[in-house]
């Protein structure tokens, strides 16, 4: 897989600070940031500098420990009260994305459960945790990859949408996951990059990826994904996740959801591929799913040296959209394959 790599979360050797490459300046240059203060890590969050629902959920718990560290004067029940209302406001950056609340709720349960002991031991222990945390998102993307790779056959084409690959999820990525291992024993397959509107994240972020790990990809512009589905290009779509309801519903970046009905339309099976962590069973279907809603004009001027539409005209922006899991042809986490009905197959695999 490692041909060039990069980098995207980890602590400084003397965990002063967590360390991100801001993913806004790619595929053109390469930047890294040191952070270690609330406001900057919430709006590195928000501002798409690190993204991807399991990198968010690794930055967090390490910028939770960072931060924390800085509050090492406190008295015991200071320092409580302190991290309960960082942890919160860390975890305000952004909504849809599941894994941010996981990963501070997991840190915060870690800190409530030793609150009896001293504000130094209770950061040795966040130490500890955090870099759990890290090390079995890295393992989950392995599984990933290791359950989705007989799905594909050698020669095969296929699609994804938005960024769901080492930059967005480290280790192997979700829905990257069975292609890079795919191409690390040997197989031919080619893969398809929708560009994904408005970050452009699959022309930033996955192609090239995929470029600098020798990956035979090809970029298209979202609306060119029926033209290479009708003509037999395309044999499964891999997408990734960030929120996936009990009913098996799912929200992923915005135009997925059409990428689904394309292939449904064509008889191509569409896969979502995340963690265990993606799954929220306290949200029944789709439709409690938050979207958020981002800046008009990441659509109007983002890309451009001049705005493409008058100031005047109106914008809708959703970050995401939610596929409904009667599109789906299975989920692919790191406990193996869910198949419909996604309701009582994913209670069954998770003992829910």
């Amino acid at each position: 897989m490692e041909k060039e790599r990069l980098d995207v979360v980890r602590l400084s050797e003397d965990d002063d600070y967590v360390i991100i490459l801001d993913q806004t300046k790619l595929p053109n240059k390469q930047k890294y940031l040191y952070l270690n203060e609330e406001e900057e890590c919430w709006k590195a969050i928000k501002l798409l500098q690190v993204r991807g629902a399991p990198a968010i959920g690794v930055f967090a718990a390490y910028a939770a420990y960072v931060i924390a560290r800085k509050m090492n004067h406190l008295p015991n029940e200071q320092f409580l009260k302190e991290y309960h209302r960082m942890s919160e406001y860390l975890n305000s950056s952004r909504p849809t994305a599941v894994n941010l609340s996981w990963a501070l709720r997991r840190m915060e349960d870690t800190v409530n459960a030793n609150k009896d002991k001293t504000v130094e031991e209770i950061l040795q222990i966040l130490s500890e945790e955090c870099r759990k945390i890290d090390e079995e998102n890295e393992e989950m993307t392995r599984k990933i990859a290791e359950y989705g790779l007989p799905l594909i056959k050698d020669g095969d084409g296929i699609l994804t949408h938005c960024n769901a690959g080492y930059l967005a999820c480290l280790g192997y990525g979700t829905a990257t996951a069975p292609i890079y291992l795919a191409h690390e024993k040997g197989m031919k397959i080619r893969v398809y990059s929708d560009e994904t509107r408005p970050l452009l994240q699959g022309a930033r972020l996955t192609s090239y990826e995929l470029a600098k790990s020798g990956v035979d990809v090809t970029l298209i512009c979202d609306n060119m994904a029926s033209a290479v589905m009708k003509q037999g290009l395309v044999n499964a779509v891999f997408v990734g996740c960030d929120r996936i309801a009990a009913n098996g519903d799912f929200a992923n970046k915005i135009g997925t959801s059409g990428v689904a009905i394309l292939a449904k339309h064509y008889g191509i099976p569409f896969y979502t591929l995340g963690p265990s962590s993606t799954i929220d069973f306290n949200t029944p279907s789709g439709e409690e799913i938050k979207i958020e809603e981002r800046d008009p004009g990441e659509i109007r001027e983002m890309w451009y040296e001049d705005p493409m539409a008058l100031k005047e005209v109106k914008c809708y922006n959703p970050a995401f959209d939610v596929t409904d899991h009667e599109l789906l042809t299975g989920i692919v986490t790191e406990r193996g394959i869910v198949y419909p009905p996604f309701e009582e197959n994913l209670k069954k695999l998770f003992n829910k």
